[in-house]
């Protein structure tokens, strides 16, 4: 092991050692023997599976590389690849999750053979790696299938290594600043893909939908993060990356850090498609989002609050019109409707449970004959509806999958959730010492963006199960969360 620590670390070496080559070989020539009966079963899972693990391996000393595979084919490539090819897209995502845990095992490795790495890591950084741990060994002990552990494993923490590069690979400024860029790029390409979506395959879906009952046509424009043909899309998700980026924004300029030219530009474009989909959270997701932002200003200069809070009000009454010129409904019927199965007793879709009564359904499940799954739950996958976890097939047609906070509870427990919500409560405390403590501007600002986008992830543990299991929402999130921890460390070194 010391050898091998000894090899990681030292680039320098001109020419590696005799027993290094010999091991190499034999490596590569087991892999060979491997990848060649991979390709003649001609099966495109396995192909896809052992092409990303021979990529992945290769780009192991190059964790940047990976990473910028992660963002580009995460953000850019699978969810639009999904609109046609349903099957592809599953492989893909499997693919890029692959590349996830290349990133994360070689994190994991560099933090604990190297000295002084993980020296000043923030709290959320170590909440998320004991939630980590934690769901692995309760899945473990509870798990007594193969595939629904390791499919629990993969949706939750197929990018969780994002968080932990952005932690401790010590990035250069340049290369953020480059993913900085790109994450400003995809959102601005949301706008030619929801327009696509709307004028194109909405009417497709509007001839169709007789044949999918229960199908909104309008739910496929969702722009690059996925959405199916003949189901539903990621339409929400696009929304609060949206808005997400959007926040960044208007924190850039309330500080003077970007002009009022280049905002008169790029807002509209980051704007538009929030008022091409089928998302009434959007009502819910901008005045949460510009109240935490604005809210310092509303007594150190309300002026500027003033003016913010607006802004977001009328943006939240356009979103609102918006959505009812598309539904062609009235106000008073939309607000009863949405109650009804959202807090009401009516359940979501083709489920018993809404986003309401699936908490209290979980607590009305719990008592003295289980007390250990109350606490901690029954295991990764175990709830999930889609796969057939074990509760799930114990609850058929409940949905207790719904939203992320019932499979938390489900699956880890009181426990486990309160961990993930731990994650949330230590980034938002993180957040706002580096807004009063930096001394450099733009790194305050960031810090006060990211911590008014934590109340939309907070939003999302009861909106939807996504942030456990979707691929480009899960991105954003940890690269949110990973760009803090970076933050502070960039901080820390400029006032020392």
């Amino acid at each position: 092991m010391n050898h091998l620590v000894a090899v990681f670390h030292d680039r320098t070496r001109s020419k590696p050692p005799v027993p290094a080559l010999a091991a190499a070989s034999i490596v590569l020539s087991l892999l060979a023997i491997l990848f060649g009966l991979v390709a003649v079963t001609t099966s495109p899972i396995l192909v896809a599976l052992a092409a990303a693990s021979l990529v992945g391996a290769a780009l192991l000393v190059r964790p940047v590389w990976l990473m910028w595979m992660i963002f580009v084919l995460g953000l850019l490539v699978v969810g639009v690849i999904r609109i046609w090819i349903e099957g592809t897209y599953s492989k893909m995502v499997w693919g890029v999750s692959l590349l996830g845990f290349a990133v994360l095992i070689l994190v994991l490795f560099r933090a604990a053979t190297t000295k002084g790495v993980t020296r000043g890591t923030p709290g959320f950084v170590w909440a998320a790696l004991a939630f980590l741990l934690y769901a692995i060994l309760n899945g473990l002990a509870h798990s007594d299938n193969a595939y629904e552990f390791l499919s629990g494993f993969k949706r939750y923490f197929q990018v969780v290594g994002l968080l932990f590069a952005f932690t401790w690979l010590g990035l250069d400024k340049h290369t953020v600043a480059k993913w900085r860029k790109l994450f400003l790029f995809v959102a601005l390409v949301q706008l030619p893909w929801a327009t696509y979506e709307l004028l194109w395959l909405v009417p497709i879906r509007e001839g169709t939908r007789f044949l999918y009952p229960g199908m909104v046509p309008i739910d496929v424009v969702a722009g690059t993060f996925g959405a199916n043909m003949t189901e539903g899309g990621a339409n929400g998700e696009m929304a609060a990356f949206l808005i997400i980026m959007l926040v960044f924004l208007l924190a850039r300029l309330r500080d003077h850090d970007l002009s009022k030219k280049r905002l008169a530009w790029l807002s509209p474009i980051i704007i538009a498609p929030l008022f091409m989909g089928e998302t009434k959270a959007v009502v819910v997701m901008l005045p949460l989002a510009f109240l935490t932002l604005y809210r310092r200003e509303l007594l150190a200069r309300p002026h500027v609050a003033l003016a913010g809070l607006a802004v977001g009000a009328l943006l939240t009454v356009a979103a609102g019109q918006a959505y009812l010129s598309i539904t062609k409904k009235n106000l008073d019927a939309l607000v009863a409707e949405t109650l009804s199965y959202n807090v009401y007793e009516r359940g979501y879709g083709g489920y018993k449970l809404n986003r309401t009564t699936v908490l209290s359904f979980w607590a009305g499940q719990q008592g003295p004959h289980d007390p250990a799954g109350a606490l901690f739950g029954h295991g990764l996958g175990s709830a999930h509806d889609m796969t057939g976890g074990r509760m799930a097939h114990r609850y058929p047609g409940y949905g207790i999958s719904l939203t992320a906070a019932s499979v938390l509870l489900w699956e880890q427990g009181t426990f486990g959730t309160g961990l993930f919500l731990a994650i949330l409560a230590l980034a938002w405390r993180e957040a706002g010492r580096i807004y009063r403590s930096s001394p450099e501007s733009w790194i305050s600002v960031d810090a006060d963006a990211i911590q008014a986008t934590i109340p939309l992830f907070v939003f999302f543990l009861f909106y939807r199960t996504t942030l456990l299991e979707s691929l480009p929402i899960e991105i954003v999130f940890y690269t949110l969360l990973g760009y803090l921890a970076w933050l502070g460390r960039r901080a820390s070194c400029d006032k020392a």
